[in-house]
C-alpha cells in the first residue's frame, strides 16, 4: 500500500489526516438561523433557534418607580443617607423607617403646559420614585430625623449602641 504524501498544512502543523466514515456524518436538521464562528484554526457551526411566536405585550404597562440615587455613610454615632429630591414638595415625600431598613418614596410632578414637540431635550425624571436602603446595623427609630435643604434630603439615623450598659438602682417601696 503506497503511503500518501502529507499536505503542506499537515507537515507544518503536525496534524494527521483521519478517514471520515460517511455513515457517521448525519444530514443536518433544518435550521432557522445560523452563524459560523472561527475559533483558532477550527470552524464551528453555532445554531440559534428562532421563536416564531410573538411576545405577549401587556395592554397596560404598569408605571414603574424610578430608583432614587443615594449616598449612605456612617459617623461614629449615626448612619447618614443623602439623596437629591429637587422639585419634590416635602408633603410628596414618604419616608418609613424600621430598625434596619429605610424606604423613601415620592413623586416629582411635571409641568403640563409644555407640548412634547416643543422640547429639544428631555433628560429629567418625572413621576414616582422609591428606594429601599438596608442598613448595616440597627438604628434608633424614635431619634431619627430628616431635613431637606436646597433639594438635598439628609436623613440622620442614630446608631443603637449594643455595648452600652447602665446600672439600675433598686428602689424599695
Amino acid at each position: 500500500m503506497p503511503k500518501e504524501k502529507k499536505s503542506f498544512f499537515e507537515r507544518l502543523t503536525g496534524t494527521v489526516k483521519l478517514e471520515e466514515d460517511p455513515e457517521e456524518i448525519a444530514a443536518p436538521a433544518p435550521i432557522s438561523s445560523r452563524r459560523e464562528a472561527v475559533s483558532g484554526r477550527r470552524r464551528e457551526l453555532v445554531v440559534h433557534e428562532v421563536d416564531d411566536e410573538p411576545e405577549e405585550v401587556p395592554e397596560e404597562e404598569e408605571e414603574k418607580d424610578g430608583e432614587l440615587t443615594v449616598d449612605v455613610y456612617q459617623t461614629s454615632d449615626n448612619i447618614i443617607i443623602k439623596t437629591m429630591v429637587a422639585g419634590v414638595r416635602p408633603e410628596d415625600l414618604d419616608i418609613s423607617i424600621t430598625r434596619d431598613v429605610v424606604t423613601i418614596r415620592g413623586r416629582r410632578e411635571e409641568e403640563r403646559g409644555i407640548k412634547d414637540e416643543d422640547y429639544f431635550t428631555r433628560e429629567l425624571y418625572w413621576g414616582s420614585f422609591s428606594r429601599i436602603v438596608n442598613l448595616p446595623q440597627e438604628i434608633d427609630v424614635e431619634e431619627s430625623e430628616a431635613v431637606e435643604k436646597h433639594g438635598l434630603l439628609i436623613i440622620k439615623l442614630p446608631k443603637i449602641d449594643k455595648g452600652r450598659q447602665t446600672r439600675l438602682k433598686v428602689k424599695t417601696m
